[in-house]
């Protein structure tokens, strides 16, 4: 946890009043500086109408197709929200319908080429990171994801957006 404190203390002083050894919520700070860092190149490099939410609904479109339906099961939200989200993507050009191979009624969701762009861009962004402090920083927080039980979800790309 020391490591992590020194880490988060010289990358990003602005949190350094609040960090403290006893603070449970250090993960959360780490996890939103790399996110907002990472969304700042994703604007310079024109993706700038991303919100950090629309990662939680690409995190299923990346090596899949499947349908609002099953969007809506993954994010644990209705059918009309997972429905709502992928309006917007599709709106913002980074998510499409596509009618199933199967069945014409049915439609999968899938990433646009923009929608993979931005994916190979933010994947870029994370790679400017110091990777000795971020492995070390990454090390910590997988540990306490595996102790919290969360590693498992993260594998099977089924992370939930906070309630």
């Amino acid at each position: 946890m020391q490591e992590l404190l020194e880490l988060l203390r010289r990358r990003q002083p602005g949190y350094c009043l609040v960090v403290t050894e006893s603070d449970a919520d250090v993960g959360v700070f780490v996890g939103f500086a790399v996110s907002s860092a990472i969304q700042a190149d994703l604007a310079s490099m024109g993706f700038g109408d991303l919100r950090m939410s629309h990662g939680y609904v690409f995190q299923h479109l990346i090596d899949a197709q499947p349908t609002v339906s099953d969007l809506s099961a993954k994010l644990d939200m209705t059918q009309q929200g997972a429905s709502e989200v992928v309006a917007d993507l599709e709106r913002l050009g980074y998510g499409e319908r596509l009618p199933s191979p199967r069945d014409a009624r049915i439609r999968h969701v899938a990433l646009t080429r923009r929608g993979r762009e931005a994916v190979t861009v933010a994947r870029r962004a994370r790679e400017r990171f110091d990777p000795a402090a971020f492995d070390v920083a990454r090390a910590v927080l997988v540990d306490l994801l595996d102790e919290l039980g969360g590693t498992a979800a993260v594998h099977r790309r089924d992370v939930r957006p906070p309630r």
